[in-house]
């Protein structure tokens, strides 16, 4: 193969996101997981297993230390007699590596074990139902990482339509070899290395006029909109959707850490940017401004006047 066979390759590999689960009881997913090792030989191949088995039990008697003895005890215990390489604990594949996770309910309790008592077993189940949406993945891939981290929710909706270039690299996190992969992929495929049982969408084409509403109410209404876009008629358009479903948004900018909060659920006559916008009839003439042109109108929301000298 050559070197342009191989570029060719690669830029026509299917924009995959999400994991694949494969359980040792099950002999067909033995089988696949085998063919796919076969088939792929430079994939990473992880079993930590043992050692999350080790931490569960540790988080499960948290008024002692146990012993060596007592946590292999613990260990055979949870797993009540079945071998542990014939449990039904998942491995996961994106295309560059596979692990051995604990299944769905032990994985998130351990992974969220040290946000207690920050937050509460029950704030912790609450949280766990909640839908946030992120529109724009440049800061907003930051914001989704941090959300995620925390298993702040248990779905996040992404939207973005542009592609990694060289020059987001000073605010986006990631790498030269995704350097042309849309944003939204980029970020979906790391939140399911960090967590495969996160439920994550992308939104490919990003937030437009035709796709708002499915992004703020498919499969269930979003409990916060996270707003980091640069399009104005956008920035406009999705509190224009978030305040009809009464859906607040959050939003933030680089200058002197201003958050912005608009609490559309509360008061669902709220203006748009606390009102510090003028009145636009037609969204169509906000798209492709030049920067001096957005700045009449969005002059008054970022605050100019107590905007730092930089």
């Amino acid at each position: 193969m050559t070197l342009k066979d191989s570029i060719q390759k690669t830029q026509s590999a299917p924009l995959t996101f999400t994991p694949v689960f494969y359980y040792p009881d099950r002999a067909e997913d033995q089988a696949a997981l085998q063919q796919l090792l076969q088939e792929h030989p430079y994939i990473r191949v992880y079993d930590e297993l043992a050692g999350q088995l080790r931490e569960l039990v540790k988080i499960q008697h948290p008024t002692r230390r146990l012993s060596e003895a007592e946590t292999t005890a613990a260990v055979e215990a949870h797993l009540k007699g079945t071998p542990r390489n014939n449990t039904a604990f998942g491995c996961t594949t994106l295309d560059r590596q596979t692990g051995s996770p604990l299944g769905k309910d032990e994985f998130i309790d351990l992974r969220t074990s040290r946000n207690m008592h920050k937050i509460t077993a029950e704030e912790r189940s609450v949280l766990q139902e909640k839908k946030i949406g992120v529109i724009g993945l440049s800061v907003g891939q930051t914001i989704a990482l941090t959300l995620a981290m925390e298993r702040i929710c248990g779905e996040l909706r992404l939207a973005d339509f542009d592609t990694v270039e060289l020059s987001n690299m000073n605010r986006l996190r990631t790498t030269v070899d995704n350097l042309g992969m849309p944003k939204v992929i980029v970020a979906a495929r790391e939140l399911a290395e960090m967590d495969p049982y996160l439920t994550v969408k992308v939104y490919q084409d990003g937030a437009t006029e035709g796709n708002l509403d499915d992004f703020l109410t498919g499969g269930g209404k979003l409990d916060v909109l996270v707003e980091e876009c640069d399009g104005i008629d956008v920035k406009i358009l999705s509190r224009q959707k978030a305040r009809h479903h009464r859906i607040p948004v959050v939003m933030d900018t680089n200058d002197r850490g201003m958050l912005d909060i608009e609490r559309f659920d509360l008061d669902p006559d709220y203006p748009l940017l606390h009102g510090l916008i003028p009145p636009i009839e037609d969204l169509g003439t906000l798209k492709h401004l030049s920067n001096e042109e957005k700045i009449p109108i969005l002059g008054p929301m970022a605050g100019m006047a107590h905007m730092s000298p930089a």
